[in-house]
Parts: C-alpha cells; structure tokens; sequence
C-alpha cells in the first residue's frame, strides 16, 4: 500500500453499486467494506461481489472486522477494531497461509493502542473521530495532542477518519495524516465522482 496521500473509501452495498463502482473507477486507492446487520453468508456475498470489482479497477479491497471473511473472499486485507480478534493473531494467520502481503490495518485512538497495533504486525493504522459522522454517532472527536501521540507511537501510516469531507480534512493532514478514509464525503454527495477528484487534489498538495 501506499505509504503517502492514501485516498480511502469506506462503502456498504446499501450505498448503491452504481455510487461504489464510480468511486473505484475515479481512483480511490483502498476501498473497505463495513457492512452491519447482515449474516455471514450475506457479509460473504457482497465481499466476493467487490473483490471482484476491486480486481478490475485495481483498488486494494479491506475488510472491516472480519478475518475469516477477508480470507474468504481473497481480500487484500482486513481492518480490525479494538473489539475484533488481536492484530498478533490476525497476522499469525495470515503467516500460516503464506500470505506475506496480507495488509491489517487496526483503529487507534490512543498512542498505547497505536504502539501496540504496531508491535503486534499492523501495517497501518486509521484514527478519529475528527469529527460528527453519522455512522458511528456516539463516537468522541479526538484531540490534536493526542493524534500526534499516536503518530509518535507507531512509524506505519495512518489514515484520518471520521466525518472527514473535502472542506474539512485539512486539519488532519497538517498534523501529519498519511491519508484519508471516507464515507459520507464521498459517498453521500451529488457527484461520487468530483468528490474524489477534490479529495485526490488535496491529498497531492499535501504530499510531501
């Protein structure tokens, strides 16, 4: 993955195909599948569904929380919460499988989960929120001082989120964001399309 300027979606099925494969065809560099209320069976369905798209568009498809559908459906990663099964596990897996590029990203909204995260294998991290988003409501807007502790803690990247759009994301970058990982702000606006070109333009003046 990319180590700099990382564009990130984060997409459920129930945002609309036609809105998802828009944005892979833009240029989103990693797309993660967060999908909520479903069975496993139907998690899997539209897992294998955007592998498949992914393959076509060349954007590295994330799982969110779930390793055995990750696995499954020949994703090239999985992105795992302070809930889900230990980075450390995770890995060892993926090691016994002989998968060597098996990408696990973990959330960090300390710099003790940060460190952690890192030691156990993540290669990256994704920390927020920064600010209301409307898919995880009850989530607290992290501190500045306590991004840059996680940044400090763990040498991988780390793509900002949380409500991010546009207009906002800024704040994140400044403080040494490797990337950005989106949901509203691309997937719910007139155009998916002109939403990433926006995003990709801010990401490259912000590149060093």
């Amino acid at each position: 993955m990319k180590k700099q300027g990382i564009l990130y979606g984060i997409a459920d099925r129930k945002l609309g195909d036609e809105k998802i494969l828009e944005a892979l065809f833009s240029g989103l560099d990693m797309i993660q599948l967060r999908e909520k209320n479903l069975t496993s069976a139907e998690y899997l369905r539209d897992a294998m569904w955007l592998r498949e798209q992914t393959r076509k568009s060349g954007t590295l498809f994330i799982v969110n929380d779930r390793l055995d559908i990750a696995l499954a459906c020949k994703a090239d990663g999985v992105h795992l919460g302070q809930s889900d099964i230990p980075v450390a596990m995770a890995r060892e897996i993926a090691d016994q499988m002989g998968l060597k590029d098996f990408i696990i990203g973990a959330t960090a909204k300390t710099g003790e989960q940060a460190r952690r995260a890192y030691e156990e294998g993540a290669d990256y991290l994704g920390s927020g929120a920064w600010y209301t988003t409307s898919t995880k409501p009850d989530a607290t807007p992290i501190a500045d001082g306590t991004y840059l502790e996680i940044l400090k803690a763990a040498p991988i990247p780390n793509v900002a989120i949380g409500g991010l759009t546009a207009g906002n994301c800024g704040r994140p970058l400044q403080l040494g964001a490797s990337g950005i990982a989106v949901a509203g702000g691309i997937f719910q606006v007139p155009s998916v399309a002109e939403a990433v070109k926006a995003f990709k333009e801010i990401l490259k003046r912000s590149t060093p």
